[in-house]
């Protein structure tokens, strides 16, 4: 009989193992964005440290590194990982600046976005849906982006 200690072990070499599969798909699918897209190094690094996978559904986690949109609920969707890269790289962001966002999703445009920005700059990001303000608070929490707000707003208007 397996002790507790045992399989508490036992879990985290499965968590390991799979992690390490996600790593692996992130940077194919990070390798093979750059074959069509010229992505500046800091975009390419942002997407490259962001889990995806943790920004979508568990139902949806074995498609996170496909370079298409996902279902998050509430008829929303995660961008594809490509527009993502794309509307970062139109942005130009650097370091420290504060950016506004506006339909926070699943919240991992604002976390690629809050990677780039850095400690001194600042991601806010309006959500309308309270379950995925809700759901963005949690990835974001989860994966450790403080430097993120989600703010429950109907940002239609802008913010202020």
């Amino acid at each position: 009989m397996i002790s507790e200690e045992g399989r508490g072990k036992e879990k985290n070499k499965r968590e390991n193992g799979e992690e390490e599969k996600f790593e692996a798909m992130r940077r194919r699918l990070i390798e093979n964005l750059g074959a069509y897209l010229l992505l500046k190094e800091k975009v390419r690094e942002a997407m490259l440290r962001v889990p995806r996978h943790k920004f979508v559904p568990e139902y949806e986690q074995k498609e996170a590194y496909m370079d298409s949109p996902l279902e998050i609920g509430h008829g929303q969707t995660i961008s594809a990982p490509h527009m993502v890269a794309i509307m970062c790289e139109l942005l130009e962001l650097s370091e420290g600046q504060k950016v506004l966002e506006i339909g926070a999703g699943s919240g991992y445009n604002s976390a690629v976005m809050g990677e780039i920005v850095g400690k001194r700059g600042h991601v806010y990001t309006v959500e309308r849906v309270e379950a995925l303000a809700n759901f963005a608070r949690e990835n974001l929490k989860k994966t450790g982006y403080d430097n993120v707000t989600v703010l429950l707003e109907d940002g239609s208007m802008g913010y202020s």
